[in-house]
C-alpha cells in the first residue's frame, strides 16, 4: 500500500496573528494528529494568504480515520477558529513515488 497526503488549502480569517495560528497548528499536532494511526508529519506552508498543509500517512485508510481526529479537542477547536472554512479545500493523494 502506499503512503498518502493530505494536501489543505486555506485561507486565515481577518486580523489573525501568524504567530497565535502557527502555535494553536503546533498544539494540534502535538495534542491531535500526530496521536493518530498512520500519521508521518504535518507541514504548515504559507504564500502570501493561502496556507498549504501536507500532512503524511502510512496509508489512505489512515489518512481518511484522521479526518475525524479533532472531534472534541480543545486544541483542534483552537486550530480550526482562525481559519476561513469557507476557503477550506482538502484532497487526498496517494504516494506513487518518491525521490
Amino acid at each position: 500500500m502506499s503512503k498518502a497526503i493530505w494536501f489543505i488549502t486555506y485561507t486565515l480569517k481577518e486580523n489573525v496573528s501568524v504567530e497565535d495560528f502557527l502555535l494553536a497548528s503546533k498544539s494540534c499536532n502535538d495534542e491531535v494528529l500526530s496521536k493518530q494511526k498512520g500519521f508521518i508529519s504535518w507541514k504548515v506552508l504559507r504564500d502570501e494568504e493561502t496556507w498549504v498543509d501536507l500532512v503524511e500517512w502510512e496509508t489512505a485508510e489512515d489518512a481518511k480515520n484522521g479526518e475525524t481526529a479533532g472531534g472534541n479537542s480543545s486544541a483542534a477547536r483552537e486550530f480550526y477558529s482562525f481559519i476561513n472554512m469557507k476557503s477550506c479545500k482538502l484532497q487526498l493523494f496517494s504516494v506513487e513515488e518518491s525521490h
